[in-house]
């Protein structure tokens, strides 16, 4: 893998990063650390995080795949500055009362405190990438099919959002700004801000990208092209779906140690979707009729897709890692390409 600008910065980053939210839930610590020294090792030098994780959210884990971050940077002399690391603040509270007591508005100074607790749990100077986790205000996300005008209420703008990461890049503390689970107004919207008044610009947006969720792929695509915005999506596979793991018995087969067949939570995203599940059927069915696996074909969909900079994967073993990485050359045929976007016709996005 050769190294590439990330969107219109100097940060030269891997095509893939490594999303570490797996991280103290169900990885522990010295797997944690073999993970990352292996990505390390194999090329990847990009690394996602968030102050929220690991997940599915609880309590007693906000802040612990940071925390293994920092120890593993202290334990590895020079590491970082060997890797570009991005991290996110959490965005209005969505059930989570121990994140900001349950504050239903993310205000400047919670975006300043959080950056100084997430600096010390990763025990560096500065953040390469700040994001917010997802919108502080009204919008669909997580999937939330639809935009409901009667929620609308009081939140901090967007200019006052930047104004404080605007004080943290002028501090030295972060490098570059960006967005996690935004919409087309929400990316543009932080452009016009930014270059109306001088303040940081949005770098890059994550948001799910995948055979079974490419919302992207309508609009969102076209506004971050246009505004030169890069994508690190994350989610390739889906949560598992991808992989093949849920073909034959679904969500409830006790063997899998999958996060949808383990946590009850996740059953009721997105992702726990009946219709999600048949579609990713369908495509696994398809990558093996043309000799893949699912995982190889899932994820260089992503990879080769102009609308990528950086894929980010997540992974809970040495061997899902060397997989998922196995599948960088992997190239996609026309034929495979138009099969692809046929179910999807049919089916369109159940993961959304």
């Amino acid at each position: 893998m050769n190294l590439l600008n990330l969107g219109r910065s100097a940060l030269r980053v891997s095509p893939i990063c490594l999303g570490t939210m797996t991280f103290g839930e169900q990885v522990d610590e010295p797997t944690a650390f073999a993970i990352l020294d292996r990505a390390v090792e194999r090329g990847v030098n990009f690394l996602d995080t968030a102050e929220m994780y690991s997940v599915p959210p609880r309590a007693e884990t906000f802040g612990a795949t940071e925390a293994i971050l920092g120890r593993w940077f202290s334990q590895r002399p020079g590491m970082r500055d060997r890797v570009v690391l991005a991290t996110k603040v959490a965005g209005p509270s969505r059930g989570m009362p121990w994140v900001r007591g349950g504050a239903p508005d993310l205000k400047p100074e919670h975006i300043l405190a959080a950056c100084d607790d997430s600096l010390k749990r990763l025990q560096t100077d500065v953040i390469d990438l700040y994001q917010i986790h997802w919108p502080n205000r009204n919008a669909p996300s997580f999937g939330a099919m639809y935009f409901d005008p009667q929620q609308e209420a009081e939140y901090t703008s967007i200019h006052d959002q930047l104004e404080a990461l605007g004080q943290l890049v002028k501090a030295g503390k972060v490098r570059h700004i960006g967005l996690s689970n935004e919409t087309p107004y929400g990316v543009a919207e932080f452009v016009r801000v930014a270059e109306q008044h001088g303040l940081p610009r949005v770098l890059t947006v994550q948001n799910p990208y995948c055979l079974v969720n490419r919302q992207i792929d309508n609009g969102l695509d076209e506004v971050m092209h246009r505004l030169g915005v890069a994508s690190i999506p994350y989610s390739p596979l889906g949560f598992g779906l991808l992989t093949g793991k849920y073909d034959e018995r679904g969500f409830d087969d006790p063997a899998n140690t999958g996060r949808i067949a383990r946590f009850e939570r996740m059953k009721q995203q997105r992702w726990g979707r009946p219709t999600a599940l048949a579609a990713a059927r369908r495509y696994n069915a398809l990558a093996r009729e043309h000799g893949l696996t699912p995982t190889r074909m899932a994820l260089a969909f992503c990879y080769t897709s102009w609308r990528v900079a950086s894929t980010i994967i997540g992974v809970t073993s040495l061997a899902q890692l060397d997989e998922d990485l196995d599948a960088w050359s992997t190239a996609l045929s026309p034929e495979l390409l138009a099969a692809i976007d046929q179910i999807r016709l049919e089916i369109r996005d159940p993961a959304q």
